[in-house]
């Protein structure tokens, strides 16, 4: 009986051993199990799940694929935030370092201050840290271009990108950030005039995008008809700079133009008028290759827009990667890397309705 006794306690030390975390797991399962209900209203309709079709991911289980001429290993875009200010140089140098570990491409912040002094040249000389195999865009605003066009000093662009070794150039157009800012400047001919002359005058791969309230149906038809590069949506429900530039303006100012800060389009809803205008325009549509941004919170919602998009696309965040990156690589490593086992995930288990 004894014999019986020590073989049974030998087992069960064995089995506990095999899995030390069993009782500690099962006290959490009991105590949260009240907090992890999900309600019906709060489920995520847009996905069907299907557990049984795939085994777990393996790291880097993601295919890449051809964008802007080179190859990325996801499908993210780091979306262009910051230029000329004190962290600069740490976000940009960081961001640089994620996008060479995980293959992402990457948009620099406004370059105007490029434009003619070399002084702020190191916060954003990155190309030895993202390498030569993915892209790299500088970004200027539509008010620089048309000035420079003016000025028939449109070689100052050239030498912008040859000093970043970039590979183009984003144009920002933002008429009601610069209406609203109080240092704004004043457009003097339409936006796509001013893209049609630059594309026209130079031999430079461009994307262009807006500010955070993203584009119109028939502004982005008109878009799709030029030999861009990309159209970058910059769609609303991320940072808004209309809305951030009035918080910068005075009292009145505010009250009067406070509700242009809410006009704007999705990035779903872009993603419809996209599809619409391919359709429409077939063999016309000259830009095929779109960056989904604005809006953006996390992995879940770039797959499902990726995915409801019938042109090459990736998915681009700005404000998610901005508060990682201002501290240790490390931070923003992690942060990414989860970002990336998620999109694994969702590639798996999910498909898109």
């Amino acid at each position: 009986m004894q014999a019986t006794m020590d073989k049974l306690e030998e087992k069960t030390t064995v089995w506990q051993d095999e899995d030390p975390t069993a009782a500690s797991r099962k006290r959490d399962h009991i105590e949260l199990a009240f907090r992890s209900q999900v309600e019906q209203g709060e489920m995520d309709n847009r996905f069907y799940y299907e557990p049984l079709l795939a085994a777990h991911p393996e790291e880097g289980s993601l295919n890449p694929f051809p964008f802007l001429g080179k190859t990325l290993w996801v499908p993210v875009w780091v979306s262009s935030m910051t230029g000329g200010t004190e962290w600069a140089n740490t976000i940009n140098h960081n961001l640089a370092r994620a996008c060479r570990d995980f293959g992402m491409g990457m948009g620099l912040g406004s370059c105007r201050s490029l434009l003619f002094s070399d002084e702020t040249l190191p916060d954003f000389d990155v190309r030895h840290l993202i390498g030569d195999d993915l892209p790299l865009y500088a970004n200027l605003g539509i008010a620089q271009l048309e000035q420079l066009i003016e000025n028939q000093e449109l070689w100052r662009v050239s030498d912008l990108l040859g000093k970043l070794q970039a590979d183009g150039l984003i144009i920002h157009v933002n008429p009601l950030q610069e209406w609203l800012q109080p240092e704004g400047d004043r457009f003097k001919k339409p936006p796509l005039e001013t893209i049609s002359t630059f594309l026209e005058k130079m031999d430079v791969p461009v994307i262009v995008k807006e500010v955070g309230q993203g584009m119109g149906y028939e502004s982005l038809k008109a878009l799709f008809q030029l030999p861009l590069q990309a159209v970058d949506f910059a769609a609303s429900g991320g940072t808004n700079f209309a809305k951030l530039e009035l918080l910068r303006s005075e009292p009145v100012k505010q009250e009067i133009y406070r509700q242009l800060a809410h006009v704007g389009h999705t990035a779903e809803e872009m993603v419809g008028f996209t599809n619409k205008i391919m359709e429409e325009l077939g063999e016309k549509m000259l830009c095929r290759q779109v960056i989904i941004s604005g809006g953006v919170r996390n992995f879940l919602d770039g797959f499902y827009l990726i995915n409801k998009l019938k042109l090459n696309s990736v998915y681009g965040q700005a404000s998610g990667f901005l508060k990682h990156a201002r501290g240790s690589y490390e931070e923003l490593h992690a942060y990414v890397e989860s970002q990336v086992q998620g999109l694994e995930l969702a590639n798996a288990f999910l498909k898109v309705k």
